[in-house]
This record gives structure tokens, C-alpha cells and sequence, in this order.
């Protein structure tokens, strides 16, 4: 959310400094960003002026709306699977086990809550709190030997050969990536590094058949195996199983929401229902008319947010399952939609409405607005655990939100226009930068370059679905089977190259302890591994609270 708004503007402001020859592009934008206003932009971008709101209250009427629907329509879904999840399929749910072992019941005569006191608890958060905290002090102060936990190169990547597709094999021993792993089931985290590893087997195979070296990370072609296609059919796939497995759930939640056949529902139960299928509907058709009065087509502009729903829910399933919510999406709504049929199918106005909301769907690892609803399945995980009924939940974390985007636009725009966005460092700091010239880039190119089938994409999006549904339908039929159609989807996810290492360490922990100790000796294991997590995010968040203190210069 704090470069929604800079992401957005700068897209025009690029708009209207490029050649002649690129005029294309300027012919589709809104007239608030036309040469009338140029001084406002300018000042944006340079700084040193006040904030020009008269200008300002129309486009921000529009896009917060609009973010304000985006968020609100998964999150209606969320609210519609949530029992299926919870009750039904009983999902792991790794990131809410840490708050919910973390603070346990009170005994009585004083009843309540309390932090955990027992020593496992107390000794992982020791280990994960000091190794941050010597590591970063390392950095202050090079005298002090760090304590190595990433950057441990195994093996340097090669240009040529087979074991290119290997790439550069990195020693990342991320705690809380290994906690994951071991709060997990083991057919999860076994699936996820395996199947990684299965990735890398076929890009080898490709390579020696004559493709250019690449790793499967960075392997964006259709060309075989075409790693990417396949993680978006198994997006598509996987969506539409979590579905048809909840579809009795949600005929249940239909009859609560609108019949009087709901049976034992109470009029709570009856109102969220309600609430959530109605807010669904609203928000999913203000997002399409929002597209077609940018110029959409209507069948274009329900295919455009119902990806991007889809997406949301998919994610929040990933993160309610196995915690890898922080894995990249594997193939983003505008390739989804533009790779197996070539972007002739899109009109001039539609390609730039196209790229107008890659912040909503680009990169995908808690940097889009995915991450609220995978917040939010976690939060109504927790809020059942604790027996808080969503009446009460679901009000506050709605005024939360809307407070929070009020206070962080104003934040941004009165920044931006003091300090100027040259010099903010966005445009030079993380992806944003390169995102920026990315999509002025693509636009373009796709205005004036039409592209037409793509038969290897088709089949390679088929194959990955085909995959994802087989290995589901088998983990169903046979308890043994240990490979899990999560896992694969996983292993076509941007971060994998890194976090395949630390869910091998932490699947191969869980196996030894569950082998040589059986689950009794796992519980009492688990506030250890609690520990090691809370212990890192711990010292993680102390250390931006020191930055936040010396402004920066610590």
C-alpha cells in the first residue's frame, strides 16, 4: 500500500516524458495526468511544494475505492471457507500456531492468558533472538564475528552445461523458514524441496537437448518444461479443487444466508453469511465496472479481477496449508491471461488497464495486497481457536484497514510532495524501480507488437493442472502416497531456489524426531521450534525499531 500510489503515478509521469514515437501510450491515459497538470506532477517527483488535494480527491476517490473492493471481495470468500478450512479439513496453519502456542491458557484462580514460560520456549527464542542480534551487530561492528546463517555458497553457479540448470546452490538456514517445514505435515515439506528438485532434474533434461542454460527460477519461456506455465495451471487447478471440495460447505452457507432451512444457525451466523456472499457480488461487480469504464470490455474485465480473486484465495490457501504465503505468485495475471492466447485479444485501452493494476498482482510475496488476505485467513484461524465470535472480528479489522489506508495515503502524498520521489529512494531501492521501467516498457511493446497463440503455453498450463488435480486425486485414494499437489505448486513459485534447503532441513528434523521419538516426543518439541521463530521475528523487529530511532543510520 505505501507505493500504490507513487507506483500508479509514476506509470503516467514516464508516460509524458517519452519520445514521439511513443505516443501510443499517452492516448490512453486519464486527462487528470494530461499536460494541464504537469506542474503538480513535477512537483511530486522534485519536491519542496505542498500537496495540491483539489487535484488530488478525484483519482484518490477512484483508486482507494477500488483497493478497498479488491480487498474486501477475497476476503468475502475467505469468510465463506473459512469452516471448510478450519473445522472440515483441519488445514496446519503453521503461521497462526506461533501466536496461538505462544500465549497459552492461565490456570486458575486467575484465569486468562499468559506467554509461554517453560524452558524449550524460553531457549529457541534465546538461540534465534542472539544469533540476530550478534549478526546485525556484525555488520556495525566488523570486529564481532557473525554467526553464518545464509550466504554459504555450496556450489557456484555454472554458464554451461547440464549443471546450469542447477544454478548457484546457497546454505540458507532461515529459522522460521525451517520452523515452517517442521509445523507442517511431512508430505508437505517433503513435496515442496522434492519437487524443487524435480524442476531442476527437467530444466537439466532441457539443457542437454540444446536449450539455452537457465534455472528454473528464471525459466519464463514456453519452451519445455516451461516451469512457470505449469505453477499457472496448478493455480487454476488448485482454486477450482478447494472449491468443488467445499461445495456442500457453501450450499450449507447458501441456505443458512437466504432459507429458512439453516437448522441450528444462529442469527449471528445468519447476518456474516449474509454479509459475506452480498459484499462479495458488490465488490466483485464495482471492480469489473471499474474496468469497463477505463475502457475494458466486460467479458476482459471479469476475466482481469477474477484471476486476480482468484489468486487472493489460492494464496491464502497456500499460506492457511503450508505457511508459503512469501513464495512469488508462479505466473501473474497478465501473463495468465495474455501467454496461451497472445495479446491480440486484448484492445490498446485494455493492455494499459492490464498493467495499470500490476500492483495488485505483482510480485505476490507480501508485497500486493494479497498478503490481507492471508492475514485474514490467519486472523479467523486464530479468533476461532480463541472462541471470538466474527461479529465482533470482522468490524474491527475492517476499521483497522480503512484507518490505516486513510493515514498511509496522506503519508505518502505529504512525503512525496516535501521530499520529492527522485529522492526517496524508491525508484533505486528493492524491485519498484525496475518494475516502473518494466511496465512502460511491456505497454509499449505490446501496443505495437501483437502476438498470437501460443500452443507450447496452452499445453504446458494443461500439463501443470493436469499434474496438481492427479496428484490430489491420488493422495486421496492412497494414504501412503507422500507427494502433495501443494508441493508442486510450490516448486514453480519464485523463492523456492532459496527456501528448499531450510524445508529440507526442517522435513528431515521432523522425521527423525517423529521416527526415534514417535509424537510425544514432537509436542513436546514444539515450543522449541515456536521459540526459534518468535526469537527471529523478535529480533527482527527490535532491529527496525532501532532504525526507526537513529533514522536510519543504524
Amino acid at each position: 500500500m505505501p507505493w500504490l500510489i507513487p507506483y500508479t503515478l509514476a506509470q503516467r509521469y514516464w508516460a509524458l516524458t517519452v519520445p514521439a514515437w511513443e505516443t501510443p501510450y499517452l492516448h490512453y491515459l486519464p486527462e487528470w495526468f494530461g499536460p494541464n497538470n504537469r506542474a503538480a506532477i513535477d512537483s511530486y517527483y522534485l519536491g519542496g511544494a505542498s500537496v495540491p488535494w483539489s487535484l488530488w480527491w478525484t483519482p484518490l476517490a477512484a483508486w482507494l475505492s477500488f483497493f478497498l473492493a479488491l480487498v474486501l471481495c477475497p476476503l468475502c470468500l475467505i469468510v465463506l471457507l473459512r469452516r471448510q478450512w478450519i473445522s472440515h479439513e483441519r488445514l496446519s496453519f503453521p503461521i497462526a500456531q506461533i501466536p496461538l502456542e505462544t500465549v497459552v491458557e492461565a490456570e486458575s484462580p486467575s484465569p486468562g492468558a499468559r506467554l509461554r514460560t517453560d524452558s524449550a520456549f524460553r531457549i529457541g527464542l534465546l538461540i534465534t533472538f542472539g544469533i540476530g542480534f550478534i549478526n546485525k551487530l556484525s555488520t556495525l561492528v566488523p570486529a564481532i564475528p557473525a554467526i553464518p546463517m545464509t550466504g554459504i555458497v555450496l556450489k557456484e553457479a555454472e554458464q554451461a552445461g547440464i549443471l546450469a540448470g542447477l544454478g548457484r546452490v546457497e546454505l540458507v538456514l532461515l529459522p522460521w523458514v525451517v520452523v515452517i517445514a517442521y509445523l507442517i505435515p511431512k508430505d508437505l515439506s517433503f513435496s515442496c524441496w522434492f519437487f524443487w528438485l524435480f524442476q531442476v532434474a527437467m530444466v537439466m533434461a532441457a539443457i542437454s537437448f540444446g536449450a539455452t542454460p537457465e534455472t528454473p527460477a528464471g525459466w519464463y519461456t514456453s519452451d519445455f518444461p516451461a516451469v512457470h506455465h505449469q505453477g499457472g495451471g496448478a493455480v487454476l487447478a488448485l482454486t477450482a479443487w478447494a472449491f468443488w471440495s467445499a461445495r456442500r460447505h457453501l450450499r450449507h452457507c447458501l441456505r443458512i444466508a437466504f432459507t429458512r432451512r439453516g437448522g441450528e444457525a444462529s442469527p449471528a451466523e445468519v447476518w456474516i453469511y449474509r454479509a459475506a456472499i452480498i459484499g462479495f457480488l458488490l465488490t466483485f461487480t464495482y471492480m469489473v465496472l471499474f474496468c469497463v469504464v477505463a475502457g475494458t470490455r466486460p467479458g476482459i474485465a471479469i476475466a482481469m479481477v477474477g484471476l486476480i480473486v482468484t489468486y487472493y484465495v489460492m494464496w491464502a490457501r497456500l499460506r492457511a496449508e503450508t505457511g508459503l504465503g512469501f513464495l512469488a505468485f508462479p505466473f501473474r495475471v497478465d501473463e495468465l491471461l495474455v501467454a496461451p492466447f497472445g495479446n491480440r485479444i486484448l484492445r490498446d485501452p485494455e493492455v494499459v488497464m492490464l498493467f495499470n493494476l500490476r500492483w495488485a498482482y505483482f510480485p505476490g510475496f507480501g508485497d500486493s495486497s494479497e498478503v490481507t488476505t492471508g492475514n485474514g485467513i490467519d486472523g479467523l484461524k486464530i479468533a476461532d481457536s480463541a472462541r471470538i465470535g466474527l461479529g465482533k472480528l470482522l468490524p474491527v479489522m475492517l476499521f483497522g484497514f480503512v484507518i490505516s489506508m486513510v493515514v498511509v495515503t496522506y503519508v505518502v502524498l505529504t512525503g512525496m510532495y516535501h521530499y520529492g520521489f527522485q529522492q526517496s529512494g524508491f525508484i533505486n531501492s528493492g524491485w519498484l524501480g525496475p518494475q516502473l521501467s518494466f511496465i512502460r516498457t511491456r505497454i509499449l511493446e505490446m501496443l505495437v507488437d501483437r502476438t498470437g497463440l501460443d500452443l507450447n503455453g496452452i499445453v504446458a498450463m494443461a500439463l501443470g493442472a493436469v499434474t496438481a488435480l492427479g496428484l490430489g486425486l491420488l493422495r486421496f485414494r492412497f494414504w501412503w502416497w507422500p507427494f502433495h499437489p501443494i508441493g508442486y505448486l510450490a516448486s514453480t513459485c519464485w523463492g523456492m531456489q532459496t527456501t528448499w534447503i531450510p524445508f529440507f532441513v526442517g522435513w528431515l528434523a521432523k522425521v527423525v524426531v517423529v521416527r526415534f521419538g514417535g509424537l510425544r516426543l514432537y509436542r513436546r518439541t514444539l515450543p522449541l521450534a515456536i521459540g526459534l521463530m518468535v526469537g527471529d521475528f523478535l529480533s527482527q523487529g527490535f532491529w527496525l525499531v532501532v532504525s526507526l530511532l537513529t533514522k536510519g543510520h543504524v
